[in-house]
């Protein structure tokens, strides 16, 4: 399969272009970024090919005949670029995050038109932070408790991250109806007990040195539940980002979340 990656001079996308071009059965024939645009992409990356060049455009993706486009860009890159490539019938592959609710639903019309290409739309790519998701839902149904602290390096631009935000919501769906209400108490600190996503406590912490990280504690009578995973370098994204790469042609419209692709649905 022919990819491209928009974003490609990001951390992630540089992650993104090294996995596609280590798969034996991808090919990488683009790479759109606002940095660095006409430079070699082995300027950056030693082991791309020669000749490949940074492109400025999305209409590039088109012209490398891309079948699909990996993207870790901004939200409004996402979505100009789902615009213009889901229509041509040019698969995308996104892992964007801080995308609002309506440019998701933006995104399902446009993949749900007649011959537009599919979309994957996931806040975490890691199998891991998934997993750790599921495991959480399960956990819910008998700890009335809990919060959730994620932690990210300090360029990441929204809080909570996405993944937090899921995880919450996901515990909020599973719980007994009759789940009281979380006690925040009184906080000398604006903001001290952290948001609140659907009655579960959510805490940002964001510092140089770290990547990707986030700890579910439930509290019950006398013991505490904690689960908690870590992502210590990009490249424990690559797997899952792979694996959509892979699937995406064969799932019709916009699959949300990673965890369809891992029928943990």
């Amino acid at each position: 399969m022919r990819v491209g990656v928009l974003g490609a001079t990001g951390r992630m996308g540089l992650a993104s272009c090294r996995a596609i071009l280590g798969a034996g059965d991808l090919e990488l024939v683009a790479a759109v970024a606002r940095a660095a645009v006409g430079s070699e992409l082995r300027e950056w990356l030693p082991e791309a090919p020669a000749g490949l060049r940074v492109a400025a455009g999305v209409e590039d993706l088109l012209d490398a005949k891309a079948e699909a486009v990996v993207d870790f860009s901004a939200a409004e890159a996402t979505l100009a670029a789902a615009r213009t490539l889901l229509p041509q019938g040019t698969h995308l592959v996104s892992g964007t995050t801080g995308l609002a609710q309506e440019s998701i639903d933006e995104l399902a019309e446009l993949a749900g038109a007649e011959a537009a290409g599919n979309a994957v739309w996931a806040p975490n790519f890691a199998l891991g932070a998934v997993l750790a998701q599921r495991f959480a839902t399960i956990a819910a149904r008998w700890y009335q408790a809990a919060e959730v602290i994620e932690l990210h390096h300090a360029g990441k631009a929204d809080a909570p991250s996405g993944t937090a935000l899921r995880v919450a919501r996901a515990i909020a769906a599973a719980r007994e109806p009759s789940a009281p209400p979380a006690r925040a108490g009184r906080e000398l600190v604006a903001g001290a007990r952290g948001g609140e996503v659907d009655g579960v406590r959510v805490h940002s912490v964001r510092l140089p040195g770290l990547v990707a990280h986030q700890e579910i504690i439930f509290g019950g009578e006398g013991e505490l539940l904690t689960l908690r995973h870590d992502s210590l370098d990009r490249s424990s994204f690559m797997p899952g980002v792979l694996l959509c790469v892979r699937a995406v042609r064969n799932r019709p419209g916009l699959t949300v979340g990673l965890e369809p692709v891992l029928d943990l649905e």
